[in-house]
């Protein structure tokens, strides 16, 4: 970061001739000038090159109205006014706290002023870079000799083989000497809370609202697991998300608790609901812990916050009406809510403390900020046994953890700070917005069909847009409760033709499978697949390139179906799955079939039923797992899955939910559950390329999907 804007020339010599030397002089300490035309063209340069570490400007020609302007994109970057002996420095003290300095226009002054902002320069870059990540380039520019792990000492090891240099040459020397040793003491310790990294954690809980935060390096999996593991005693009851990542089943195997599901609504085109008001009353907790084998009441909730497909709850409702000690709300895709005003009382940390009650929140920092994969981190707000939780945290975090990922979670934390921060997380909002305007416009311009996208008729400014009571038409949700859930603006759901909001089948329809694979042909990847349904993450990372790559790939789509390609022409990789069977067919035939299949088991219905009875508990499934463990399994295929006490969780993608936990049974009752994974099975059946990803479930040679049960006494 060596760019500096100055403003200028004036077309008077003793101004112009100052700076000229100046120039000459910043270049000389490795600056990188440019010159804006104005100032409108300056703040533009300020918001798309972060790169930028310095503005000269003439006072009497900007004065504070720049300056003011500058520091709503950048509260820290330092500014350089110049002024004469009759300059008027009008400044308040509020004012003076900008990063502002003055020097008076003078010959052969220009060195001294260089060697001023070269320290100013370093100041301010000193100031952004947070304490961990800063104690780290510093340990990388001294380039110690170690005699400790890794073994590849700074890369060294990686330059005395051919692929070794090939692996050093890609990831570059200083990734490589960032790889350290948790021996190296001046850097803390993860797993003792010292050092840079005690005030990483302290930074980060200042900068997402906690009381305390921890960093975690094995993914928001993980997180879930040491929260789960402090919140709830072996042998307790805890209230769970039927919405849970399968993280939170884990964590169910691996320790002996008894759940009692939430359990959350969905729509016709499977898109998930959350958990309704009712569920979370005292009266419909006492009636789940009646009839609940060697259920007590329950010490600790686990909510997802937000659903995967977008959706936040009113987490006030949740943190005031249930009535347990400690609520854990996953809000692994939503690790933004604190720097944008639409998503006040829609996190975990959002507002106070609730008296009598710990509030956890987990957050998959590398989902939609800018981390490494992996980073993760805990916030907690409320009072807690931070020995007995770190015994909880060190179980399940390596003793050998990666510095820079460590690393990136806090720098992560510090792009949000400040105005910069707020101004990248209101730019993804705004993206997202203009991309739902476009899809609108071009539907409204298509003679015939063009994608829908799933949200209110109106989406003028950026806000979350309630699943309001009365208002199904375009949420498909028939008992919503009033201020309880709100759509994300930023995690956009796009409708192809075939179904609607409410579940109505029509005669012709495109499965939004067949627009994945196109798309994925091309570049773009869909986060998540539905029957007529594919969400978008519009994260800080999403530029308009992107976006238009998004656009441009749908209207090409539109194309190449409307004049009807062929299979091979339009989608050669999944040709090339099948080509015998592909050889003729076009890309209409292939759509309507699927459709058809769709259409014959009714899937809105089907889907509905699925998730409204859950299977039967037979057993918890830590004890499920124990009974895996003896060797009490065995193989059958899943249409006999019918009265078998399931091993493994059973997760289908779509829509990434479990439906069968380790332990439960599918009776007559829940048949639906059984009915809705043939269904999804038969669609690979008799289309290759269309099989279903099933966690839980394995796809033979022989095309048949098996399951492990338990073996019958």
């Amino acid at each position: 970061m060596n760019t500096i804007a100055i403003m200028g020339p004036h077309g008077v010599f003793y101004k112009d001739e100052p700076i000229k030397e100046l120039h000459r002089a910043l270049e000389l300490q490795g600056f990188q000038l440019i010159y804006p035309t104005n100032s409108t063209d300056l703040l533009k340069l300020i918001e798309h090159n972060p790169r930028i570490c310095g503005v000269v400007f003439d006072w009497d020609e900007y004065s504070l109205d720049l300056c003011s302007e500058i520091n709503l994109l950048n509260e820290d970057l330092p500014l350089y006014a110049f002024i004469n002996t009759h300059s008027s420095l009008n400044v308040s003290v509020n004012e003076m706290r900008m990063a502002l300095w003055f020097f008076e226009y003078a010959l052969s002054a220009a060195d001294d002023i260089a060697l001023r902002i070269r320290q100013y320069t370093d100041e301010y870059l000193d100031t952004i870079t947070p304490p961990l990540t800063k104690a780290l380039f510093t340990y990388v520019k001294e380039g110690k000799y170690t005699f400790c792990t890794p073994g590849h000492m700074a890369g060294t090891a990686y330059q005395k083989s051919p692929v070794g240099c090939l692996f050093y040459d890609f990831f570059g020397g200083n990734t490589l000497k960032a790889d350290v040793s948790i021996s190296v003491t001046e850097l803390g310790s993860l797993l003792d809370h010292t050092g840079p990294h005690l005030e990483a954690e302290e930074y980060i809980a200042r900068t997402f609202g906690a009381e305390q935060s921890y960093m975690v390096t094995n993914g928001t999996s993980t997180s879930n697991k040491i929260v789960g593991m402090y919140a709830a005693p072996s042998g307790s009851t805890i209230l769970v998300d039927r919405n849970c990542h399968k993280s939170l089943t884990h964590l169910l195997m691996m320790t002996n608790l008894v759940p009692i599901w939430l359990k959350p609504t969905r729509n016709a085109l499977g898109i998930l609901g959350g958990i309704p008001q009712r569920e979370f009353t005292r009266e419909n907790i006492e009636k789940k812990v009646a009839e609940t084998p060697n259920a007590q009441w329950p010490v600790h909730a686990v909510i997802t916050n937000s659903t995967y497909d977008g959706l936040l709850y009113n987490t006030d409702f949740i943190k005031q009406t249930l009535d347990v000690p400690s609520i854990h709300f996953d809000s692994a895709w939503v690790p933004y809510t604190n720097f944008h005003p639409i998503y006040q009382g829609k996190s975990g940390m959002s507002g106070d403390r609730v008296p009598g009650k710990i509030i956890y929140e987990t957050q998959s920092t590398h989902k939609l900020l800018a981390a490494f994969s992996q980073a993760s981190l805990i916030h907690i707000k409320g009072d807690y046994d931070e020995e007995t939780f770190n015994e909880a945290y060190m179980m399940h975090t390596t003793t050998s953890p990666s510095y820079p990922l460590v690393a990136s979670i806090e720098t992560a934390a510090a792009m949000l700070r400040g105005n910069t921060g707020k101004r990248l997380i209101n730019r993804s909002v705004e993206r997202a917005l203009h991309f739902r305007r476009e899809v609108q416009r071009l539907r409204e311009e298509s003679e015939d069909w063009f994608f829908d996208i799933w949200q209110p008729d109106h989406v003028d400014e950026a806000e979350c847009w309630p699943i309001a009571p009365g208002e199904e038409d375009w949420h498909g949700f028939r008992d919503a409760d009033a201020e309880h859930m709100y759509l994300d603006p930023i995690k956009v759901t796009i409708l192809t033709p075939g179904m609607s909001e409410l579940g109505e089948m029509a005669e012709e329809g495109i499965p939004a499978a067949l627009v994945a694979k196109f798309l994925d042909e091309r570049g773009v990847v869909v986060e998540k697949t539905g029957p007529y349904n594919l969400l978008f993450l519009f994260s800080i990372g999403i530029d308009k390139t992107k976006a238009l790559s998004l656009l441009r790939g749908l209207t090409e789509f539109k194309r190449s179906y409307d004049l009807n390609l062929r299979v091979r022409n339009m989608l050669p990789d999944l040709f090339a799955e099948d080509p015998d069977f592909y050889r003729n067919m076009r890309i209409q035939t292939l759509a309507q079939g699927i459709h058809k299949l769709i259409k014959q088991h009714n899937l809105p219905d089907l889907m509905l039923r699925a998730f409204d009875v859950l299977p039967e508990m037979r057993m918890t499934p830590h004890e499920a797992y124990q009974q895996q463990v003896k060797g009490n399994v065995e193989t059958v295929e899943i249409e006999e899955l019918l009265g078998r006490v399931s091993a493994n969780m059973i997760l289908p993608y779509p829509p990434g939910v479990p439906v069968v936990m380790p332990g439960e049974v599918i009776t007559k009752e829940s048949r639906a559950v059984l009915d809705f994974l043939l269904m999804l099975c038969s669609v690979g059946e008799h289309y290759p390329g269309f099989e279903t990803d099933i966690h839980g479930a394995k796809l033979g040679e022989d095309g048949v999907y098996r399951v492990r049960v338990l073996k019958e006494a």
